[in-house]
């Protein structure tokens, strides 16, 4: 096997921009910025956003939903 063909492997200090930071390993090295984290995600702090698809289902009911299908 080749010898030195691989990066380095070293701490990677990561900074979200809501203020949280934790260091993880990477090739890249040095800081890394980033916009959303598992702290601020909406996912992960329970804040998602729901669609509204009633007023889809309700506009395509009164327009299809009263027909009957003829056998």
């Amino acid at each position: 096997m080749k010898t030195e063909i691989h990066p380095n492997y070293t701490d990677t200090h990561v900074k979200c921009s809501c203020g949280n930071t934790f260091t993880t390993r990477s090739t890249r090295g040095g800081d890394l910025l980033i916009e959303l984290c598992n702290e601020c995600h909406p996912y992960f702090t329970g804040k998602q956003k729901l669609v509204d698809t009633g007023g889809r289902v309700e506009r395509f009911n009164k327009r299809y939903g009263s027909r009957k299908t003829k056998k």
